[in-house]
């Protein structure tokens, strides 16, 4: 998953995104203790997703508190 697609979904989406990717690493993680883990490749490619889900939930976040700060 890129940024372009990222930057096209909603803040509800990101959220999702970010719980599944969250789940596929512990996932990973507990394939990895059984020996069981087809591709190893998957584990940064996973962490890479969530952190640039991650960014872009927090972009998203400071773009917003400016306008909020200002009406207080």
């Amino acid at each position: 998953m890129d940024m372009r697609e990222i930057k096209r979904l909603s803040d509800e989406e990101i959220a999702m995104e970010a719980t599944r990717l969250r789940r596929k690493i512990f996932d990973l993680r507990t394939q990895s203790v059984t020996d069981k883990v087809v591709d190893s490749s998957q584990f940064p490619k996973t962490r890479k997703d969530l952190a640039r889900l991650m960014t872009e939930a927090s972009s998203r976040r400071i773009a917003k508190a400016p306008a909020a700060r200002s009406n207080a």
